[in-house]
């Protein structure tokens, strides 16, 4: 596998040499001082350049890079839709277990992406100087962030009104049904809410990473064992063992933010588990 060097000198070089392209930057989690680096972080790279049209007529330019074995073009896709506007990006997998995300962008769309950016920006090459005040990668856009009333009333609505879905999928045997709403929607409100939960506990100054990936660093083992366990979902039985788990867990802990942050805690919680237990079920027996 390249060294970051390597791969910092190879991107260099390509920026040097190719005249369109006046700009560019490393983004994502290598710029990220608070992540521990590792040879599977990606290299998140954006191009500003003078002239698309040149590099999507063909892929040959991207051997430049290394030997691909993969490529994914995003927005030359019929199945997804494009979201990138005007970009045109591509995901890159080497032989050597590098992967780079490329992202072309036009150079007149530079004080858009600047004014957009999540903070995590290290500008690489600036050939016209068009960056006038220097740049300190953060990713304070992703801190965990004390939530509103509101906020943490709206969370606690949406978790236990799909609460409901996913028993009524459970108790019609609905496997499908019920564990898309479940990890769909039930188990990230319950992150959310045990996210706040840390940042009470620990500051809200620091990010737990994207899909929650850090998160278990502030959890004590016995939160951590019970967490993973919401995730056993082999069939119907462990399903609903899951399901219940995350019900207790979700109340647990929106009980210690509402008390915490001084909120009130919605009556609705217990009313919504009532609801399943007293009618769901005896539905379900008829």
């Amino acid at each position: 596998m390249r060294k970051e060097n390597e791969v910092r000198n190879l991107l260099k070089n390509i920026v040097i040499n190719d005249n369109n392209i006046r700009l560019s930057v490393l983004e994502g989690s290598r710029t990220n001082k608070n992540i521990p680096k590792d040879d599977f972080q990606d290299y998140d790279i954006s191009f500003f350049v003078t002239d698309m049209e040149s590099y999507k007529k063909d892929d040959s330019w991207l051997g430049t890079f290394g030997d691909l074995i993969f490529i994914q073009k995003p927005e030359d896709m019929d199945l997804y839709s494009s979201e990138l506007g005007n970009w045109f990006s591509y995901i890159m997998y080497f032989n050597d277990g590098i992967k780079i995300d490329l992202t072309l962008i036009p150079l007149m769309e530079l004080d858009d992406y600047l004014s957009n950016s999540d903070g995590l920006v290290e500008i690489l090459i600036d050939k016209d100087n068009r960056i006038n005040e220097k740049i300190v990668p953060s990713d304070k856009k992703y801190w965990i962030k004390k939530p509103s009333e509101r906020e943490f009333d709206d969370c606690c609505n949406e978790f236990w009104n799909v609460s409901a879905y996913v028993a009524k999928g459970l108790l019609r045997k609905e496997l499908l049904f019920a564990l898309d709403h479940f990890n769909q929607v039930l188990r990230p409100e319950l992150l959310r809410m045990i996210s706040w939960n840390v940042g009470i506990r620990e500051g809200f100054n620091f990010s737990v990473g994207k899909s929650y990936k850090f998160m278990d660093n502030y959890l004590t083992e016995a939160e951590l064992e019970k967490l993973i366990n919401t995730y056993s979902q082999s069939g119907y039985i462990e399903s609903w063992e899951s399901y219940e788990l995350c019900c207790e867990l979700f109340r647990a802990y929106s009980k210690e933010v509402a008390s915490s942050l001084g909120y009130k805690y919605p009556e609705y919680g217990e009313k919504m588990t009532n609801f399943i237990q007293n009618i769901y079920f005896k539905l379900s027996e008829k």
